[in-house]
This record gives structure tokens, sequence and C-alpha cells, in this order.
């Protein structure tokens, strides 16, 4: 046999071979950014919305003032993780069943986007069934009806100054459980969990976990407050100025966690961050809260 025969011989084996050899899968189809996802749904997020949409971190907050389009961009973020990925449980916890109630009405309307007629789960009465089986379920933060889930992909903790402590402390363990096995190849996730709320005092796990940083895995966090937000006009943040009490102005308009009564010239964060553990302290017996509380220095 010449070397043109079994040149030929070896593709002739080749085109044999490849003709009896299983087809390869077809590539998983790809899943759009959320942010892109919010496009399609006729949602234009400004660029800090965008950055809070395209960021899948497992441990969130967003500190924002009113008005600044919370719900629906976080609607948004829910919609996203039920729709491209089969199976997924999204729970939403509101200070009240109203506020869960309104959070799925929102996600609805994007259901009807997608050309999905939104309808319950069939066990809760605040929820979203989707054709691929994931679950969308609004619960409010009441002790009493909160447990019983599991496998949570995407915890959002909504008005999260409002919910009790121990509220938090119970709906926690609920991401420990979650298999990856559903997330789309072309895209996987891991668990989320998001704080999503305005300040609410100098209190409660919103403001312990915005200003701890020694947590693992660490949060992300973003603050905007209302002089960042496109559609809230400089003359109306000057009324609002003008007509509410400073505290609570900077509280709902500014992000600040205010301490109740606190009426000084200085903000509570720009004492704190002045103090240092650096050098050793001259008055050993002195805190910022018990100054601020009582104007002077522990004895």
């Amino acid at each position: 046999m010449t070397n043109w025969d079994t040149f030929t011989g070896l593709v002739d084996s080749v085109d044999h071979n490849h003709a009896h050899a299983a087809p390869a899968p077809p590539p998983p189809p790809l899943v759009p950014t959320p942010v892109h996802f919010a496009h399609s749904l006729g949602f234009t997020p400004n660029p800090h919305q965008a950055d809070v949409l395209n960021s899948i971190v497992p441990r969130g907050i967003l500190n924002c003032s009113r008005q600044w389009g919370k719900s629906t961009v976080t609607a948004i973020k829910a919609v996203h993780r039920a729709y491209h990925h089969p199976g997924s449980l999204v729970l939403v916890v509101a200070p009240s069943g109203r506020q869960s109630a309104t959070f799925l009405e929102k996600a609805s309307q994007f259901l009807h986007k997608l050309n999905i007629k939104p309808r319950g789960d069939g066990h809760n009465d605040i929820s979203l069934k989707f054709p691929n089986g994931s679950r969308i379920i609004g619960i409010p933060a009441v002790d009493a009806t909160i447990r019983g889930y599991s496998g949570v992909s995407l915890l959002i903790i909504d008005e999260a100054s409002r919910v009790d402590d121990k509220i938090y402390h119970t709906v926690r363990p609920m991401l420990a459980a979650t298999e990856l096995t559903n997330s789309h190849p072309g895209f996987p996730v891991t668990p989320e969990l998001w704080l999503i709320s305005t300040p609410y005092g100098c209190r409660g796990f919103f403001y312990e976990e915005f200003r701890r940083y020694d947590s693992n895995p660490p949060w992300t966090r973003f603050t905007f407050p209302a002089s960042q937000c496109p559609h809230i006009s400089p003359a109306f943040l000057e009324e609002e100025r003008n007509a509410t009490p400073g505290p609570q102005f900077r509280q709902e308009y500014e992000c600040e966690f205010v301490r109740e009564g606190n009426n000084s010239f200085f903000r509570y964060q720009d004492l704190e961050f002045a103090l240092t553990d650096k050098f050793h302290p001259m008055f050993p017996g002195l805190s910022i809260d018990s100054w601020i509380a009582q104007g002077r220095p522990m004895r």
C-alpha cells in the first residue's frame, strides 16, 4: 500500500468513527447580566442601580435613601435569579405582610413582561411560581410564620432596619443547605443575602452588620444618599431639608445612622471615625457612647 493509500485509509477510518460518535451537547443558552435583563424588562437603571444589579456577592448591604428605587432593583434581582436558575427559592422578608405583598406585586409586573402569567405556589399566600420550578415567596417578619424554609438561593430582607434581630438570626441558617446543582452552567451563582433599607438609628442588625468589617464572607456595602439619585431634584431636597427635623433628614435622605436624641453639631460616625486604638488611652473609662449620652467622661 502506498503512502497515499495509507493516508486515505486513515481519513476514511476517522470519518467512520466520527459518524458514529455521540453528538456534542449544545452549549447552554447565554444568561444576560441582571442589567441587560433589566433593559429587556423595560427598566433602564442608573449607574448606581446597575452596580447593585450586577453585584453577585454572598453578602450585600444596600443603604439608600427614600425613593431611590430599591424595591424595583431588588425585584429585578429576584426575578433574574428565579427565571434563569430553575428550582431556585427566593425569599423576601419584610416587616409586614403588606410590604412583602407590595414587593411581589412589583415582581409580578416583570413576569408579565416575560409572558409568564403570575400564579402562586399553592402553599404560600404571598408567592410566585415559575414554570421552571423556581419560587419567590414573601413573608412578614413574624416568628410564628417564618420558620420551615431551607435551600434559599437568594434571601432579601427589605426595610431591614425595621426588622427584629431575632428574625434576622432565624432566617440566616436558611442559606446553609442551598445546593448549587441548579445553577446555570454558564452563569454559576452562590447563595446571596441582601439587607435593603434606609437607616433607623444606631441599633439593630442592619446597623451592626453595616459597621462590621470582620465577617466571613465579607459584606459588600453600597450607600446612596438622595443627592446621588438622578430623579430626586436638588430643589425637592432643599424643601425637605427645611421642612424636616435635622436628624430625620440626615437619616431618610443622607443615609446616616443617627443616634436617638442626638442634635449635636458633629455626627456620630465622624466622632467614631476619629477614635483609634493605636495608642494607650489617657482616660481608660472614656467611651464615645458615654460622652454623647452624658456630655462628659465617665468617672
